[in-house]
């Protein structure tokens, strides 16, 4: 297990589970949560498959800025869904699918290469990585 030394901690409380609230403890997200429709629940709500959704692609976001060197990113879109299913080894699982659309690169190529170095430096990748099936493509 990689060690870090702590530069920032990030602090939320779930009261209720996936029917509940959330809050961060700035204040900065405060709501309630909810089971997608798709999953049996009332929908309306936000649910914890979005949020790792917008962190994810925040995180990859920011990681594709900082290892980009001289590409601009303008215009550039990170999108990251989130599924959620029955795992083949039983029980519930995620699985994620990261598209990544660079106009401003030179080629298809170079924004593959972007991406690939992006996805293998991104906290949230490798925080997953061996443990859900993530694929990841430059558009």
């Amino acid at each position: 297990m990689e060690k870090i030394n702590i530069s920032y901690t990030a602090t939320a409380v779930n009261t209720g589970g996936r029917k509940g609230h959330v809050r961060t403890d700035d204040g900065m997200l405060d709501f309630d949560v909810a089971m997608p429709k798709e999953i049996g629940g009332p929908g309306g709500k936000t649910n914890p498959e979005q949020l790792f959704a917008a962190g994810y692609a925040t995180c990859f976001g920011g990681t594709l800025a900082a290892i980009a060197k001289g590409v601009s990113l303008n215009g550039s879109e990170i999108t990251v869904q989130v599924h959620t299913g029955v795992s083949d080894k039983g029980g519930y699982a995620l699985a994620v699918d990261i598209a990544v659309s660079i106009p401003k690169a030179t080629s298809l190529e170079e924004a593959e290469k972007l991406v690939a170095a992006a996805h293998a430096e991104c906290i949230y990748s490798k925080a997953v990585k061996g443990n859900i099936e993530v694929r990841v493509r430059a558009i």
